[in-house]
């Protein structure tokens, strides 16, 4: 699949990463508004991120000039790559203070559901 280089006129988002999905949908302006007119179509998986140029380049099936500049590009995380909770049964956590000095610890947390529906 050929590659597709996206050249934004300002910053980019500082999650964007590298196996994120590109997407783009289309606009149109009226009234001093931009509105979505369209669906939203997925471009393709981003193999490139350079920040200080501000490309991204994706890897895509789309044919030549489909994405245009009257497109608003988005993109989402692999949601597989991004979990921030536990998986499985068990955890375990160690804790060490390396501090010459005493130190205590006022809380710990953790952020659990139970996904089986065995009790």
């Amino acid at each position: 699949m050929p590659d597709l280089t996206l050249t934004f006129p300002s910053t980019l988002n500082v999650s964007v990463a590298v196996g994120d999905t590109a997407y783009y949908v289309a606009t149109t302006t009226s009234g001093g508004f931009t509105t979505n007119s369209g669906d939203t179509v997925e471009i393709g998986e981003i193999t490139s991120v350079n920040f200080t140029t501000n490309v991204i380049v994706v890897n895509t099936s789309l044919p030549s000039g489909v994405v245009t500049t009257n497109h608003f590009i988005l993109f989402s995380k692999n949601n597989a790559a991004s979990m921030s909770s536990i998986l499985g049964y068990y955890a375990e956590v160690k804790m060490t203070n390396t501090s010459t000095t005493e130190a205590e610890l006022f809380q710990v947390g953790i952020d659990m559901f139970e996904s089986s529906g065995h009790a």
